[in-house]
């Protein structure tokens, strides 16, 4: 894995937009996995400020979310495709037939996982996945105890998880309980991984992730796994004089 330390939320947004960026003028067509939480929203800001002012195209772009919570339409503002509407897709020139965000109403959770999984095949795979990681490692809501082995699949989301998106909602009962995610070998399947770390909160995870064993509590490990894994974490996120951490 190669680490780039940064200075703070706003460097990791631009340095992340930039590599972004310089993947979808590479080709005529890039497939992106895309994240969603806090953490990308600054990295989003800059690709549509960069669209705005040096026309950067999306028009070749394929985009595949990482998750979508069970139970939500699109319309439903705490889904992720509204999420994605809001914070990237209404806002550069990608054609909507172009963003895909597995159901979170389909009548068969199975079929819909299985369908998720097949598309990304079909599209040839993608060239570039964003994550960001949970304070409990976990990566898309891949908990921990996931196998490594796992594709899109439907998954009960853990009382830390819910809580760390609880501010989303007016309370933590209105939080899902379920949602669709790639699966970890789903992640590790593309070509090349930009992993987002921002604040103190993340501390424990970062340093887990770089001086940890590969475990399958600790999903994030699995990123040990893939050849070209590029990691920007701020300051806030990094421990202090932790020399080992930087020299891995």
């Amino acid at each position: 894995m190669n680490l780039i330390a940064v200075e703070d939320y706003q460097e990791m947004s631009r340095r992340a937009a930039a590599i972004i960026i310089e993947k979808v003028r590479s080709s005529n067509a890039v497939n992106l996995g895309l994240a969603t939480g806090g953490t990308p929203v600054g990295t989003y800001e800059c690709l549509i400020e960069d669209h705005n002012e040096n026309h950067t195209s999306y028009q070749g772009v394929t985009t595949f979310n990482l998750d979508e919570y069970v139970g939500f339409s699109g319309k439903n503002p705490k889904s992720y495709q509204y999420y994605m509407n809001e914070k990237l897709f209404n806002h550069i020139d990608i054609p909507s037939s172009k963003t895909h965000i597995p159901n979170g109403l389909a009548a068969n959770m199975k079929d819909e996982c299985l369908r998720y999984e097949q598309e990304i095949a079909h599209h040839g795979g993608i060239d570039l996945q964003v994550l960001g990681i949970g304070s409990n490692g976990h990566i898309g809501f891949n908990e921990p105890g996931t196998s490594f082995m796992s594709k899109t699949h439907l998954v009960e989301l853990t009382p830390s998880t819910r809580e760390a998106n609880a501010r989303y909602f007016e309370n933590k009962e209105e939080v899902p309980t379920k949602a669709i995610t790639m699966g970890i070998a789903s992640i590790i399947k593309s070509k090349e991984i930009l992993l987002l770390v921002s604040g103190e909160k993340k501390k424990k995870a970062l340093t887990q992730l770089f001086v940890g064993e590969v475990d399958e509590r600790f999903p994030a490990s699995a990123l040990k796994l893939h050849p070209r894994v590029t990691v920007i974490a701020d300051k806030a996120s990094i421990p202090d004089k932790n020399e080992k951490l930087f020299n891995l």
